[in-house]
């Protein structure tokens, strides 16, 4: 028995490894359709980012099954592209690393429900809008929105689960999609009076659009340990590249990994952070 659990979570984790190399894909396909080709030395604008043979960015080669091996592929070139030489962009091997631990972590958490499923889900569309809004300072509307939609879904199928049933239909709602939804209304009317107070130039649009998806995850209370930790590391680490010297006080930093962030560690352990607040209260 263990030893079949072993190999089971081995393969979930290459599976990982294999979503996350067309994670990469997405993301970069993604930015030809928003970008000039100039600007991105890609094709044409126009390019599917969800089907077609993958390529070099630099020298456009088409590459062989042996140039996409997830992790071991990277290191095997020495990060180097086999035809033109030019560096690869240690982006790919972190986003197939990190999404293969995450898909290995909601296995073990949920098993085989459709929980597991939805948070598999849902886990791409977050990388792909982490590493896009930290390249290009952008939440895709292309990502976002589909997000929003599944989680609606899955949210909605889930209270129907704990709803109480009466002659007259639906009777109580404790569990309902009322709470997330509230949640998500909450978090993107907070982040919109940012936006409004500061003219734009605090946040983004795209960050409110984030922050209702990000309620509609996780709900309350989740939803304020993940805005509180996004925050949070969002000062810590634009103080310490304004000390360093890499930013100034004008400068950009995108918002949006730091709430993905958030949203992960939310999904992860917010009830044991509540929890172990809570404990200094009481």
């Amino acid at each position: 028995m263990f030893s079949y659990l072993v190999i089971f979570n081995f393969l979930i984790f290459i599976f990982g490894l294999v979503i996350g190399s067309f994670l990469n894909c997405v993301i970069y396909r993604l930015a030809l359709q928003n970008f000039s080709k100039k600007n991105l030395g890609g094709r044409e604008k126009g390019e599917s980012f969800l089907k077609g043979r993958s390529y070099c960015p630099q020298c456009r080669h088409q590459l062989t099954w042996r140039d996409l091996i997830p992790i071991l592929g990277f290191f095997i070139l020495k990060g180097k592209c086999r035809y033109c030489h030019q560096k690869i962009s240690w982006q790919y091997p972190l986003v197939e690393l990190f999404t293969a631990f995450i898909f290995l972590f909601f296995f073990i958490a949920h098993s085989t429900n459709y929980t597991m499923v939805y948070f598999l889900l849902i886990s791409c569309f977050l990388i792909i809008i982490f590493v896009y809004d930290l390249k290009h300072y952008i939440i895709p509307d292309k990502v976002v929105y589909p997000a929003i939609g599944i989680t609606f879904i899955y949210q909605l199928f889930r209270s129907l689960e704990f709803v109480n049933w009466s002659l007259f239909g639906i009777w109580n709602l404790e569990f309902g999609i009322l709470k997330p939804i509230l949640s998500a209304t909450l978090a993107s009317v907070f982040f919109l009076l940012i936006v409004l107070v500061s003219c734009g130039k605090w946040m983004g649009i795209g960050d409110i659009k984030l922050a209702f998806l990000m309620g509609l995850i996780l709900g309350f209370p989740n939803i304020l340990v993940a805005l509180f930790l996004a925050f949070f590391l969002g000062a810590i680490i634009g103080l310490g590249l304004i000390i360093s010297g890499r930013k100034t006080l004008k400068s950009e930093i995108p918002f949006g990994p730091f709430l993905i962030t958030g949203t992960f560690i939310g999904l992860f352990c917010g009830g044991q952070i509540i929890n172990w607040y809570l404990s200094f209260l009481i």
